[in-house]
């Protein structure tokens, strides 16, 4: 039984936000897809919402031989395919388009950068940018020593001392193990201060993962029962119904557990378990998820095999650009535990994987059973089943609420009722992708949702022993699991053996 759940009132206008100066925004690597797919499409659903700052520039630098004109004409057929606003708004085009601009160079040439400088002092000049940049480096992390020395040397990154700010967005991977993401964050901390450095992963910036916050501190109803008390355990998933595609040259060196793992699954897990922050300042929110990452329980050699599955999709090994007998993971199901005094013995358990049966992101909690079967009755007790929480971050996202109810008439039987909340349905429309809020607080300077150097490197340090581990011992039932299946056979077995089955979605 369901039934959905709509606003009890209209939503209020909220707290205006800081608005974005005036900047320019240059995009290393601006021929890639990532560009035409996500980051003008962004800028350009900014831009019609009213939220882009009116003197704003958006330099896009690669080795393509492009002029302005056809980098333009480029990124308006990425806009007209993949802006969740359809159809492309012509006047609103007509005045973003002209802003997007281009500059054709190699990342080691410094006659390039010293090009660069002089196409921003006119931008300044003649739309008023106020010498404020934000640099994104949608390239490889191997071009980032490149990049940055070149900015550096240029005179184009300014300390932050008050004056034009500079500062630059990072894509992940933020390395590869603990000792490469060191590397990495003390390469950046060399040429920028860590308020300048904004270390994006794209799923903090979904509106479902944002109102985590929300949703437990704001509810007093929820927020007593979100421990160890009332919480027999915790699922978090996040499946594709897709494969690797064209990606296959960065999937063998990353595989799920870097790829997913490491970040995304980690940053929800640690917003699902942390402490109520002092203040909404970013500092604060980040520390609160940091306390989480380093309660998290280490993983020994004698556990992994327990609770640690890994699996391959058939047809894996036929991708392009794969190995023909490669043993990387598109599949990782684990069982982790925060030992602090919220969560202790709850187990969190994590699936994430390709090619899956569903392509579904959501948080479960499974509260515990009642103490007491008060009625007497076996067959009615039978039927009660556990309460259950859960967050849907994608695609259909909203928050439902599983509890008992009695089936209306004579006897007294007991049914189980869904309460669903739907984001499109109560407050109309698609909620911002998630590059549109990360872009915009960047631009503000805004850094709660982007990653701290501390807390890269705690979810490294946490993860590094189970890359060793299988790095020492690598699966050898490699593919072991279907296409459209939810996975290989041993990640039931991982539930069965604590009495539980995995989520039906």
């Amino acid at each position: 039984m369901s039934t959905r759940v709509a606003a009890v009132s209209a939503p209020p206008a909220g707290t205006a936000r800081t608005e974005a100066p005036p900047c320019a925004m240059v995009i290393f690597g601006a021929s890639g897809d990532l560009t035409r797919r996500k980051l003008v499409p962004a800028l350009y659903n900014l831009a019609r919402g009213g939220l882009l700052p009116e003197n704003f520039a958006a330099l896009g630098f690669a080795r393509r031989p492009w002029s302005d004109a056809a980098f333009r004409e480029e990124m308006g057929r990425g806009v007209a395919e993949f802006s969740r606003l359809a159809p492309l708004d012509r006047a609103c085009w007509e005045r973003f388009g002209p802003q997007l601009e281009y500059a054709e160079g190699e990342f080691a040439d410094p006659a390039a950068y010293a090009r660069l400088a002089e196409r921003l002092a006119d931008l300044d000049q003649a739309r008023g940018l106020a010498g404020n940049r934000l640099f994104y480096l949608a390239v490889p992390p191997t071009e980032f020593p490149t990049i940055l020395h070149r900015l550096k040397a240029a005179g184009l990154i300014h300390p932050p001392d008050g004056g034009p700010w500079s500062r630059a967005i990072v894509e992940k991977p933020f390395g590869r193990d603990l000792e490469s993401a060191r590397a990495l964050n003390a390469l950046l901390a060399r040429v920028l201060h860590e308020s300048q450095t904004f270390r994006i992963d794209h799923y903090l910036g979904k509106e479902t993962v944002q109102n985590i916050l929300v949703f437990r501190f704001a509810n007093s109803i929820f927020e007593p029962l979100w421990n160890r008390n009332y919480v027999e355990y915790v699922e978090i998933c996040a499946a594709e119904t897709i494969g690797v595609g064209t990606r296959g040259k960065f999937y063998e060196q990353t595989g799920v557990l870097r790829d997913l793992v490491q970040s995304h699954m980690l940053e929800v897990l640690s917003l699902t378990a942390m402490e109520p922050p002092t203040t909404g300042e970013a500092d604060d929110i980040r520390s609160e998820k940091l306390k989480v990452l380093h309660a998290l329980r280490v993983p020994w050699e004698d556990t992994m095999a327990r609770d640690l599955v890994l699996g391959q999709y058939r047809g894996y090994r036929a991708e392009p650009d794969v190995a023909p007998d490669s043993v990387t993971p598109t599949y990782a199901a684990l069982r982790v535990f925060v030992d602090n005094w919220r969560w202790q013995g709850v187990p969190f358990y994590l699936r994430t994987g390709k090619k899956l049966a569903k392509r579904v992101t959501e948080i479960s909690l499974t509260m515990r059973p009642i103490p007491l079967c008060l009625f007497g009755r076996a067959d009615v007790c039978d039927r009660i089943v556990p309460n259950v929480l859960t967050l849907r971050i994608q695609p259909d996202e909203g928050i439902a609420l599983r509890f008992a109810s009695k089936v209306p008439g004579l006897d007294l039987k007991v049914g189980t009722v869904a309460m669903d909340m739907s984001y499109r349905e109560t407050f109309g429309g698609e909620p911002p992708e998630a590059y549109e809020r990360l872009l915009l607080d960047a631009m503000r300077g805004d850094a709660t949702l982007f990653s701290r150097r501390d807390a890269v490197e705690a979810a490294w340090a946490w993860i590094t022993p189970i890359l060793d581990f299988i790095e020492r011992q690598p699966p050898g039932e490699f593919p072991n699991y279907e296409p459209g299946s939810w996975g290989p056979e041993r990640a039931l077995e991982l539930m069965r053996r604590d009495r539980r089955a995995w989520r039906e979605l």
